[in-house]
């Protein structure tokens, strides 16, 4: 039987490998790190490690996960709300989501970065990509509904998605490190554009 204090430090070293995968993905990429490394800068041996997971793969779809299953499971409350216009409960899905990402900045940078550079992943390591589509879903959704009642412009709400997540990438990732961003700078950045789009 394990311990409660077995289990916890269990967590802890799944922690630090994680925290210095993430460290050696962001210096060599997927395809030039090696376990060794991960091993190596974690400050664990080898035998650790593969105790844990099995690949760099594994690790790598580990850190997917520990980034988008909190991303969706935090926006649940918010789209559930009920006496909230479908545009109000967009922003409000936003401002939960850059809460998130503002606790730990370097893992969501990579996160939204790493995708375009996986190839030949195995689909059963990528239990990442269901909360990432349920959570695009669930927002792209909210836009639909928002166009159907004219809170949103009328286009292609693919297309608007595609924009407003670049915009948002932009005021996340490319402000100051220390910025704050809140709620009604996401309101007004969303209203600039949209207003944009409209005239």
């Amino acid at each position: 039987m394990i311990s409660p204090r077995q289990l916890e430090e269990r967590e802890v070293r799944r922690r630090r490998i994680l925290d210095a995968a993430l460290d050696v993905f962001h210096k060599k990429g997927l395809e030039g790190a090696t376990m060794d490394e991960i091993a190596h800068e974690a400050g664990f041996g080898k035998a650790t490690l593969y105790y844990y997971f099995t690949s760099k793969e594994e690790v790598f779809c580990a850190i997917m996960e520990k980034g988008w299953k909190p991303l969706w499971e935090d926006i649940e409350e918010t789209i559930n709300e009920e006496d909230k216009s479908a545009h109000d409960i967009f922003l409000d899905a936003l401002s939960a989501v850059v809460k998130i990402i503002l606790k730990d900045k370097n893992l969501y940078r990579f996160l939204f970065s790493a995708p375009k550079a996986i190839t030949n992943m195995p689909d059963n390591l990528q239990v990442w990509r269901s909360y990432q589509n349920r959570l695009y879903g669930s927002l792209r959704g909210l836009l639909e509904e928002g166009m159907a009642k004219s809170e949103f412009p009328q286009t292609d709400a693919e297309l608007l998605f595609k924009a407003i997540g670049g915009l948002f990438h932009g005021i996340l990732f490319l402000g100051s490190e220390d910025q704050e961003v809140s709620r009604k700078d996401i309101e007004e950045l969303l209203s600039q554009f949209l207003t944009a789009k409209n005239e």
